[in-house]
C-alpha cells in the first residue's frame, strides 16, 4: 500500500484512551492513514522515519489567542508557534479590529492565508469594548454576517461587556447574542466573565456565553463547570489550588490550556502553549492528561473533528519529543510535511514579510504633538485639599484597585507632581473629536520617568503615565511622530522604544527582533520602578473598562463594575 510518511516505532500518544502505544504511522495526502503494528511489510512509502526512542503526540492547538498581543504579524507568530509544537489556533484579531474595524479583521484574515499554522478566526465580539471608550473601528452586527460568509471564522470570540448583558436588555451586546443565537444556532460563543458567580454567572450563560479564560478560582471554577461552561486555562490562571482541582477531578471535557496573551520575549525565551503544558506537568499534572487539554479537548470545544489526535482520517499534525517532561521537541509535521526540525538554525525560519498591509494602516495615529498645556491637571474647584481617586496598580494581576489619596489643588490645577501619586492620560488618537483625560496611578507602577504607548487595549488611543511633564511629552511625541510606538523616557532621554507602524500596534520585524525590543522595554520600565511580572500587559490594560476595577478611557475614569465615568475628585476635606 503506498504512502508518503512512515513513522517506525514512536511511542505514540492516543488521545481518545489517553495513553501511549508503541505503534507505527503511516501518512497519505497530509493526513493520518494507519496507526498499528503494521510496516514497511504493507506500506511502500516515499520516506520512512525511525521514530523509536520518540514520543509523538499531536500539534498543540490553541483557541483563545490574539496575535497582537504578541505585537508581530500573522507571518512571524506562525514560524514562532512552529517551534513551540502548535499547529492550529484560533485567534480573535479584537485590537486590530478597533484600530480599522471589519477592514482590520479582513486583512488580518488575509496575512494569515500564506502562514503554515492554521488560524481560523474569532470574530471580535465587543469592538468597541464598552460604549465609554472611542476606538478607530466598530464590528457591528452586518459586519458579523459578512465575517461568517467568508468561511474563514469558526467562532463570536469573547463576549467582554457582561455588564451590559446582566443590567442592560437592549444593550448591543445583548443584541448580538440574540442574533447569534437565532440566526447561527451552532455557532461556538466564547466568554469573558471575571469573578461573576451566581445570578450574575446564570445570567450570561443563559445569554449564550458559555465559556470563560479569565482568572480562575477554584470557587468559580466549580461554579462553572456544574453550570455548563467550558474553561480555557491560561497561566495566570495556574494556582497550586487550581491546578489541585483540575488534577484530582475528573474534568478533561471541561477544560483545555489557552495562551490568551504572549508577549514577544516570553514567545522566543518560554515558549507558547508548551510552556503551559510543560508547566502542567510540572505541577503534577499527568503528562497524558496535560497533553489532551491542548490537543483534543480544544479542538472538540471549537468543533475541529479532524484534529486533536493521531488516527486514522485525522490531519497529520504532530510533534516529535525525546524528553516527555521537558517537551524537548525534535520536530514538526504539518499535514505530513516536516514544517521544523531543532536542528535547523532559527534563522532560518525567519523570511521577510509577504504580506504587505494597506498604507493607511501606516498612518493611524491622527494626532498633533502634544504640548505641556495637554497634561495640564485642570480641576473645576476652588484651592483646597481633596480626596481623590486612583488606579492602583498590583503586581500579580491585571486587575487595578480604586484608592483614595489627599491631594492639594491651587489656582484651578491638582498639584500631582508634588505627591507620590503620578499623572495617567489618555487621547484619543483617530481624529474623530480630540477627547482626552487624565487620571492618577499609584502602586507596582513606574516612580520616575513616563511611558507612552498607542498599545492599549483595547481601543489603542496613546496612553501616557508619568512623573513629569516634560519625560510625558518625549515619550508621547515619540510614538505620535513615528506613527505608534511603545516609549519610555527618563530625564528627558528616551531609554527604551518599539516602533510599532502597523496600526500602532504591531512590528512587521521577525519574532526575534520583536523579542529583543520587548525585553528592553520591560528592562526599562523596570529600571524606572515598574514593580510588575508584566509590566506591558499591565499599562497597556490600563484603559481596558471590562477588565476590573478603576481603569481610564478618553470619557474619562471608569468604574469597571458599575460601567460608569466616575469623577477624579471625589470630595473636599
Amino acid at each position: 500500500m503506498q504512502a508518503d510518511l512512515l513513522l517506525l516505532q514512536p511511542n505514540v500518544y492516543n488521545s481518545y484512551f489517553k495513553q501511549w502505544t508503541r505503534q507505527n504511522v503511516a501518512i497519505k495526502d497530509g493526513r493520518f492513514l494507519y496507526v498499528g503494528p503494521r510496516g514497511e511489510d504493507t506500506f511502500q512509502a516515499e520516506k520512512v522515519v525511525d521514530a523509536s526512542g520518540m514520543y509523538m503526540l499531536p500539534g498543540f492547538v490553541d483557541i483563545h489567542l490574539h496575535i497582537e498581543s504578541t505585537m508581530i504579524t500573522p507571518e512571524s507568530f506562525s514560524q514562532g508557534l512552529l517551534r513551540n509544537g502548535v499547529t492550529t489556533i484560533v485567534p480573535e484579531p479584537h485590537e486590530m479590529a478597533n484600530v480599522f474595524g471589519l477592514e482590520g479583521v479582513l486583512e488580518m484574515i488575509k496575512a494569515s492565508r500564506s502562514c503554515t499554522v492554521d488560524m481560523f478566526y474569532a470574530i471580535p465580539s465587543s469592538v468597541p469594548a464598552t460604549s465609554l471608550e472611542t476606538t478607530g473601528g466598530s464590528i457591528e452586527i452586518e459586519d458579523m454576517d459578512a465575517l461568517l460568509a467568508t468561511g474563514d471564522v469558526i467562532c463570536l470570540g469573547e463576549i467582554m461587556n457582561y455588564v451590559d448583558i446582566i443590567r442592560d436588555p437592549a444593550c448591543k451586546t445583548n443584541q448580538i447574542l440574540k442574533h447569534m443565537r437565532e440566526r447561527y444556532p451552532d455557532l461556538v460563543i466564547e466568554g469573558h466573565v471575571p469573578k461573576l458567580l451566581n445570578l450574575d454567572l446564570a445570567q450570561v450563560i443563559y445569554a449564550g456565553v458559555d465559556s470563560d479564560h479569565t482568572h480562575q478560582t477554584v470557587e468559580g471554577l466549580q461554579a462553572r463547570i456544574s453550570a455548563g461552561m467550558f474553561i480555557e486555562i491560561q497561566e495566570k490562571s495556574m494556582t497550586p489550588e487550581v491546578m489541585d482541582y483540575l488534577i484530582q477531578h475528573d474534568v478533561s471535557e471541561h477544560f483545555c490550556f489557552v495562551t490568551d496573551d504572549v508577549m514577544a520575549d516570553s514567545f522566543r525565551d518560554r515558549g507558547h502553549l508548551n510552556q503551559i503544558v510543560r508547566k502542567a506537568i510540572q505541577m503534577g499534572m499527568a503528562p497524558e492528561k496535560a497533553i489532551y487539554a491542548a490537543t483534543l479537548s480544544p479542538s472538540r470545544r471549537m468543533k475541529l473533528h479532524d484534529r486533536g489526535a493521531i488516527a486514522p482520517g485525522k490531519i497529520a499534525d504532530f510533534q516529535l519529543v525525546s524528553d516527555l517532561g521537558e517537551l524537548a521537541l525534535e520536530s514538526v509535521y504539518k499535514k505530513g510535511s516536516e514544517a521544523y526540525s531543532a536542528s535547523e538554525s532559527v534563522t532560518s525560519l525567519q523570511a521577510a514579510p509577504a504580506y504587505r498591509f494597506p498604507d493607511h494602516f501606516y498612518q493611524s495615529v491622527k494626532l498633533p504633538e502634544l504640548t505641556e498645556a495637554d497634561f495640564a491637571a485642570a480641576v473645576d474647584v476652588e484651592d483646597g485639599t481633596y480626596r481623590c481617586r486612583v488606579m492602583t496598580v498590583a503586581d500579580g494581576s491585571t486587575f487595578t484597585k480604586e484608592s483614595l489619596v489627599a491631594l492639594t489643588a491651587e489656582g484651578g490645577l491638582l498639584q500631582w507632581e508634588n505627591s507620590d501619586c503620578g499623572m495617567i492620560a489618555t487621547f484619543e488618537r483617530y481624529g474623530k473629536h480630540g477627547g482626552k483625560a487624565f487620571g492618577l496611578i499609584t502602586g507596582d507602577t513606574i516612580k520616575r520617568g513616563a511611558v507612552a504607548t498607542t498599545y492599549s487595549h483595547d481601543n489603542h488611543n496613546l496612553l501616557v503615565v508619568g512623573h513629569n511633564v516634560q519625560d510625558m511629552l518625549l515619550a508621547a511625541n515619540t510614538a505620535i511622530k513615528q506613527q505608534g510606538g511603545f516609549c519610555v523616557a527618563l530625564d528627558g532621554e528616551i531609554k527604551a522604544n518599539m516602533h510599532l507602524p502597523v496600526g500602532g500596534i504591531l512590528t512587521e520585524d521577525p519574532l526575534d527582533t520583536a523579542a529583543e525590543s520587548v525585553k528592553q522595554l520591560r528592562e526599562a520600565m523596570h529600571s524606572i520602578g515598574y514593580e510588575h511580572y508584566n509590566p506591558i500587559m499591565s499599562i497597556s490594560t490600563h484603559s481596558l473598562p471590562v477588565s476590573p476595577y478603576l481603569k481610564i478611557t478618553d470619557y474619562g475614569l471608569i468604574d469597571v463594575n458599575s460601567g460608569k465615568v466616575v469623577p477624579l475628585i471625589v470630595e473636599k476635606i
